[in-house]
């Protein structure tokens, strides 16, 4: 039976938040924000619709994150800088390079799909998603996190939101850069590259080596020192055929040797990930109002533990066609997409492709804003699959808009859920259906959004008691449902000399058979930015302060192992010497807070890291 208190409280708490706008309007909150936020944040979104749209013109709840707030956050992997902005959360077998996942409004590490530079990144071994440990934060220009279904978009996996990673691009003069960072537990980061243009012709190219002894991430196992090494590549390049049309080449290597505890006592164990990406795309304008984009990909990730044995690797290959038609306020796309999937994993030597045909219509003028998407997904294992999206937006008053979304996803198992010792061919795909409701202001640099949301999930994949599969342990098995709820409520204001941002989240991600809470997912989750600049003699410097509290979570699907909350302070510095280096100083978990993502990893305690860089302008 369902708890009627935590589902009156949830149901009430939108109506409480939008009573008390015009007071929250003024309160502190993240410096993510969603939607409409800050003004130093880029115009324009790609990854909404896989086009270019104005952010004014965007209906999802999205979040973007440039450069300069990248390198303020002092975060050493992707997956730390994420789980700080709103509706997304980490849980982590302990230090940097331990398998991770993130989860976006309560969903799974699966139901996110994940693009670096348009190259779709997944694992097709265990239950699937993006090796978040493998993806290098070094030479990441922008990103730009989804939220809510885009199946309709992107077709299978794609069920809590998408994350796009964009590498540096090049433009301007030639300019090369050298960066170095230190922290405690012999921690260090060296980092170089360029960029630039000229003539037709724009490149870029960085590589980064990142080490650390790390720390014990597991009391109960080998009293050892548990560090990682990590070697990232990426680089672009772009040709400028003509004024209409061009040509780009895009990749990326990431290679990480992360030490972890496993269950042989004694072992110096190491888990070894590897990911590639490689992209080209040609872009035509052939006449005012229509364009095409034909884009090639492939993405390759290897996993490996030694001295333990296993090996699995995953290889994705993507063909798109996008078509566009503008015509005033109007926006048609037409995308045909063929996806290939393939899994070498032990005995398991399987692939399938994904055939898919996507259409899309936009409609913005005056107050009203409107996204229709359809896509129909043709499985080599199974068939057709058809999702939809509708979104409308309406400008009520100045800098007021009310949002609206409904939309379908689905995601296909792995093969590794399907073949391997643990699996069940006729496994079917994972479905979902969501809706939510958004109300949104900006005036003058302030800016403040609440997101209600709720989307249920059917054939939920889950690792069961043993049954038809052929290992005695478990299989995986379509037992599940769930319902991923909650409200989203984030914003940014200035006082006096001071910048505030924020987002709080409170969610019930529940197993909807047993009325018990997902495993690792926390209800509620603030988070609190503070920055503002301080000038020194010669110096001008930017401090900052994060806070982020975490309410308690359950390790296990049976909410029966607890995982304590916590709250975490972060302090931050930087600052311009001479004209062409900048220092950066920060302190993570200033409080030496002991806490854990996942029952009995330990995690990181007081942090320093001090990183100078040098760019010529």
């Amino acid at each position: 039976m369902k708890n009627p208190v935590s589902r009156f409280r949830l149901a009430t708490l939108p109506l409480a938040l939008c009573c008390a706008l015009p007071a929250l309007a003024q309160t502190p909150a993240t410096e993510t924000v969603a939607q409409l936020s800050a003004p130093q944040l880029p115009e324009t979104v790609v990854t909404a619709i896989r086009t270019v749209q104005p952010l004014t013109d965007v209906l999802a709840d999205v979040t973007l994150l440039d450069e300069a707030q990248m390198q303020r956050s002092g975060a050493v992997n992707i997956a730390d800088l994420l789980q700080r902005q709103p509706g997304l959360e980490l849980a982590r077998n302990g230090g940097p390079g331990t398998a991770t996942s993130l989860f976006m409004r309560g969903g799974e590490n699966r139901f996110t799909a994940v693009y670096i530079d348009g190259v779709r990144v997944d694992t097709q071994s265990g239950s699937g998603g993006a090796p978040w440990e493998a993806i290098s934060l070094g030479q990441i220009e922008r990103i730009e996190i989804v939220r809510g279904p885009a199946a309709a978009v992107y077709g299978s996996d794609a069920i809590a939101g998408v994350i796009q990673i964009f590498t540096r691009k090049g433009e301007g003069p030639f300019t090369p850069y050298v960066g170095v960072g230190v922290g405690n537990r012999r921690t260090g980061k060296l980092e170089a590259g360029f960029s630039g243009a000229s003539g037709a012709i724009d490149y870029s190219l960085g590589v980064e080596r990142a080490v650390s002894r790390g720390f014990n991430i597991k009391s109960d196992g080998n009293p050892d020192s548990d560090g990682y090494r990590q070697s990232a590549a990426s680089g672009r390049l772009g040709w400028k055929v003509n004024d209409a049309h061009r040509v780009d080449l895009s990749g990326t290597a990431s290679d990480m040797d992360a030490q972890y505890d496993g269950f042989a006592p004694g072992n110096d164990d190491h888990a070894l990930s590897r990911l590639y990406t490689l992209g080209g795309t040609w872009s035509a304008q052939w006449t005012r109002n229509y364009s095409t984009r034909l884009s090639v990909s492939e993405s390759r990730q290897r996993y490996e533990t030694v001295p333990s044995p296993y090996l699995t690797k995953t290889t994705l290959r993507n063909y798109l066609l996008h078509n566009e038609w503008r015509q005033g306020g109007h926006l048609v796309t037409a995308a045909l997409e063929r996806r290939e999937d393939h899994l070498v994993n032990g005995p398991i030597d399987q692939g399938r492709h994904q055939n898919a045909v996507a259409l899309g219509y936009g409609y913005s003028s005056g107050a009203h804003t409107l996204q229709a998407n359809l896509r129909h997904d043709r499985d080599s294992e199974f068939g057709g699959q058809t999702t939809g999206g509708l979104a409308y937006g309406y400008a009520f008053a100045p800098g007021w808009r009310v949002t609206g979304a409904v939309g379908t996803a689905f995601r296909v198992p792995t093969l590794y859920q399907r073949f391997s010792q643990y699996g069940q061919p006729g496994l079917e795909p994972e479905k979902s259906r969501n809706v939510e409701l958004g109300l949104h202001w900006a005036q003058a640099g302030s800016a403040f959004g609440v997101t209600v949301y709720r989307n249920r999930i059917t054939n939920l994949i889950n690792f069961g008691a043993p049954g038809p599969c052929s290992d005695s342990f478990g299989c995986y098995e379509n037992t599940g449902r769930a319902v991923l709820q909650g409200v989203t409520v984030s914003g940014a204001h200035k006082l006096g000399g001071v910048n505030l941002s924020g987002s709080f989240d409170y969610q019930d991600p529940r197993n909807d058979l047993t009325d018990k809470l997902l495993a690792r997912r926390a209800q509620r989750t603030l988070k609190l930015n503070a920055d503002t600049r301080v000038t020194t003699g010669a110096l001008n410097w930017t401090l900052g302060a994060e806070l982020q509290g975490v309410s308690h979570r359950w390790d296990n699907a049976a909410n029966t192992n607890r995982l304590g909350g916590y709250g975490l302070v972060n302090l931050y510095a930087s600052t311009t010497i001479a004209r062409e280096w900048t220092l950066l100083a920060r302190i993570d978990n200033l409080t030496d807070k002991d806490y854990q993502t996942a029952r009995g990893y330990d995690t990181a305690g007081r942090t320093f890291y001090v990183g100078l860089k040098w760019t010529p302008r």
